[in-house]
């Protein structure tokens, strides 16, 4: 078992792999991160060599290979084109992200929900291709928050402003919706099972709401079951921001208002919780993003550290990657 660093709080957020994107099933990262000092910080020089995460000595787990900021990074990036551009001086040009929220991947595409552009982003890297989803109507968004993608590629859109789950095709076609103002308060993530008979809306609820809770719906929209109220207690919860499924059907809630992640069957039952508030590895300041790879490994975003933090389904912590950045 690799030895577990401290969460270290320089600046930099965690960075998205092209790796990452090329596995089968959901994207295994998916964070934000905030940064802020009183003093501009010393500019720390760029590593020599690639940066892997655990640090050496240990043995390296995950690698960065680069970060990705809009459409222009579907282009080919070999030696034609970059001597081309050193002659030229010309650049690559695309869509870059204003505001993005969320982010989901399959199969080597990668989808980004921006709250500015009220649009999600679609980029497909072995294809090249890009396009936009919710951009016109039916289907149009507001602003959309966050997203999941079911085993046959139909992806769930959370879009906020309207309250309701909006789904797509693979492709971006409007499928169909479900929620709205009448059954849902204050959705902020969506998260759905293999089949897509399981659609679990996160519903976040405010400071005068009692309805933190996760919103239970079927492939027709119809509400099958709430899980949890407001509070401390087990199966309740208090401002939960995100969930995500295992691959065996469980279901694990960001539950960021009582720092810790919640597990659940996929009829809602409580079976166990990890994490509390702290700054030791296994600990949650400022928790927002949840993802489980296709092993079932539990990958949170804690924006206040700037780090990922790995844990087994069980609650064990691994290891963790990335730092703040002074840049």
């Amino acid at each position: 078992m690799p030895r577990v660093r401290p969460a270290r709080l320089t600046n930099r957020p965690p960075r998205l792999t092209r790796r990452d994107l090329l596995r089968a099933g959901s994207g295994a990262v998916a964070a934000a991160a905030l940064g802020g000092c009183v003093a501009p910080p010393k500019k720390e020089p760029a590593p020599s060599g690639p940066i892997a995460y655990p640090p050496p000595p240990e043995a390296p787990r995950f690698f960065y290979e680069r970060t990705i900021t809009g459409s222009a990074d579907l282009a080919t990036d070999d030696s034609t084109s970059r001597l081309r551009q050193l002659v030229t001086g010309e650049s690559i040009r695309g869509r870059g992200f204003a505001k993005p929220f969320d982010c989901v991947a399959q199969a080597g595409r990668l989808y980004v929900s921006d709250t500015v552009d009220r649009t999600v982003m679609a980029l497909d890297f072995p294809s090249g291709r890009f396009f936009e989803v919710g951009d016109s109507a039916p289907g149009g968004l507001r602003k959309p928050l966050g997203m999941s993608v079911d085993g046959s590629g139909r992806l769930y859109v959370c879009d906020g402003t309207l309250a309701r789950i909006v789904v797509f095709d693979a492709d971006g076609n409007y499928l169909s919706s479900m929620g709205g103002t009448e059954q849902l308060d204050r959705p902020t993530s969506v998260a759905v099972n293999a089949e897509g008979t399981r659609i679990y809306a996160v519903d976040t609820g405010g400071v005068q709401s009692r309805n933190h809770r996760v919103r239970i719906f079927d492939a027709q929209g119809q509400v099958i079951h709430d899980i949890g109220t407001r509070g401390g207690e087990p199966g309740n919860f208090n401002l939960p921001l995100n969930a995500a499924v295992h691959p065996d059907g469980r279901l694990f809630v960001l539950d960021t208002g009582n720092f810790r992640v919640q597990v659940f069957s996929p009829e809602g039952e409580f079976l166990h919780a990890f994490g509390q508030a702290g700054r030791s590895p296994g600990s949650f300041s400022h928790p927002k993003g949840i993802s489980i790879d296709v092993d079932g490994k539990v990958f949170i975003a804690d924006t206040a550290f700037g780090v990922v933090q790995i844990f087994s389904p069980e609650g064990r912590v691994l290891m963790d990657i990335g730092q703040r950045s002074n840049d």
